[in-house]
């Protein structure tokens, strides 16, 4: 039997990139999966038709990150669809890499909100339909514990949030036998960070294995984090970097 069969999961930032590996992954375990996506609608549905075709139920959801009461309306809308929500991955995020001089009070505001709001939003909307054995992993970066480069001060701050945030619910949803973990991603191939960017040799130079990951290195702890042997794990942080913060 699937890790996740009759487990159903919510995945922001689901339709591209590393959230759309881990929106695979879950329903390749099994799992019933909604996922968010701002605007992709297109792609976002053809993901959803993809992994349907594995047998398990899927949701693409419009929501905007920024949007805290859209966040909150698209997990009350998977639940409803569903009936149950067991798995809350919160994927989605920015990056606004630039020095911090360049930094505006928007880019700040916008940051926040997506990165850190935005993870506080879905997982209070997540809690009180969650119940024994329920996991809630984010995402977070390689970039809080080692800063490899300048023009990170907005995201490493928003993910070092984040990270504090993790350690605090798995405290917080021990009794409930929910847990809460981090995956911290390095350099990994998408179209947000391509292997052959301009940034690309200078980040492949700082892993061990001179080399960027792929989306379903991530997808794969995620999955890890989401099923059974990781029943006594909570309030920890995995990173997949290729040894970049070595």
């Amino acid at each position: 039997m699937k890790n996740l069969h009759q487990q159903t999961a919510f995945v922001t930032g689901g339709s591209r990139g590393i959230g759309a590996a881990i929106v695979r992954r879950l329903a390749h375990e099994g799992a019933n999966v909604a996922f968010t996506y701002q605007s992709s609608k297109e792609k976002a549905e053809a993901l959803a038709a993809e992994v349907s075709a594995l047998g398990v139920k899927a949701l693409a959801i419009a929501a905007d990150s920024k949007d805290p009461q859209a966040v909150q309306a698209a997990v009350n809308q998977a639940v409803t669809y569903f009936g149950r929500l067991d798995i809350l991955v919160n994927n989605a995020g920015i990056g606004n890499i630039k020095p911090l001089e360049e930094c505006s009070l928007d880019d700040f505001d916008e940051t926040m909100a997506v990165n850190v709001r935005a993870v506080f939003a879905a997982s209070r909307a997540a809690i009180p339909h969650m119940h024994a054995g329920g996991r809630i992993v984010n995402i977070g970066t390689c970039l809080v514990d080692r800063i490899t480069f300048g023009g990170c001060a907005l995201y490493s701050t928003s993910k070092a949030a984040i990270t504090g945030l993790t350690k605090a619910l798995a405290r917080e949803l021990g009794p409930k036998k929910i847990n809460v973990n981090i995956v911290h991603p390095g350099p990994i191939d998408t179209d947000m960070n391509p292997s052959d960017g301009p940034s690309a040799d200078y980040q492949r130079s700082n892993t061990a294995l001179d080399t960027f990951g792929k989306t379903e290195d991530i997808a794969a702890m995620v999955a890890f984090l989401a099923g059974p042997e990781s029943g006594f794990i909570t309030g920890a942080g995995f990173t997949i970097d290729g040894g970049t913060n070595i």
